[in-house]
């Protein structure tokens, strides 16, 4: 079977650029692997950053069972989704990262495949330690909270942490987590200004720290509220109240 000619070319170009690409990213690569399907893994660059697509195993270790963990690392850090399984094949967790700690729901899988537990996580911008964070209230999911406050540590929990009966599937156990602390439960705390919720309406409260204290005036003595009561109408004029602020 003889291809036109024109197809034939199409196809050596696409060949060598297939083969341009694929030698190229072994270039870069001081270390790799070639996995089962021809893709590069656990590639280390001339700099001795991890990048690309990643498999790590490791192995039972003083009764702990051991695991491998399969995701992307970007400038030598985990990033996105990464899945980790046991060591015969069964999906124990999904996680998140960014900048190579946890963020976003994490998920984690008794052997059978049903879900256990979610986590929600924060990862901290190494570059800004101040983050505008969005809280939800536990009560009320459509209510949602802006809070900008100064991020302690690397990662911290932050969210909805749920738990799971893996039978009935219902949840058994439920956290809120603001920037690493626990939260009584009413979504509300200081320094949290209400942003627009989901049905639409804006609100906003001034936070208890910022919040000026109100001037409360000094009662008048009696006998001035009852000359005021007695020229109501009429024109106005300056009383002295005994008070000595301006």
């Amino acid at each position: 079977m003889r291809f036109p000619q024109s197809n034939l070319r199409s196809f050596l170009m696409g060949l060598s650029l297939f083969l341009f690409l694929f030698h190229e990213g072994k270039a870069q690569c001081k270390e790799y692997i070639i996995g089962a399907n021809g893709d590069t893994l656990n590639c280390v660059d001339a700099s001795g950053m991890k990048r690309g697509k990643w498999i790590n195993r490791v192995d039972e270790l003083r009764g702990e069972p051991g695991y491998e963990e399969e995701g992307e690392y970007k400038n030598g850090e985990k990033t996105g989704a990464w899945r980790l399984f046991s060591l015969q094949g069964d999906l124990m967790a999904i996680e998140n990262y960014r900048y190579g700690n946890k963020h976003g729901i994490q998920k984690y899988f008794d052997i059978s495949g049903r879900l256990l537990k979610e986590e929600s996580w924060w990862a901290n911008d190494p570059t800004n330690p101040f983050e505008t964070v969005e809280v939800y209230d536990i009560n009320d999911p459509k209510k949602v909270y802006l809070v900008q406050v100064k991020v302690e540590g690397s990662t911290v929990p932050h969210g909805i942490w749920k738990t799971y009966d893996p039978n009935t599937r219902t949840i058994i156990d439920k956290k809120n987590y603001i920037m690493g602390k626990e939260d009584d439960g009413t979504g509300t705390g200081n320094g949290m200004i209400k942003a627009e919720d989901q049905s639409g309406t804006e609100e906003t409260n001034a936070t208890t720290e910022n919040k000026q204290p109100e001037k409360k005036e000094k009662p008048k003595p009696k006998e001035v509220e009852n000359y005021e009561k007695s020229n109501q109408g009429k024109k106005k004029i300056k009383v002295r109240t005994g008070s000595t602020g301006m």
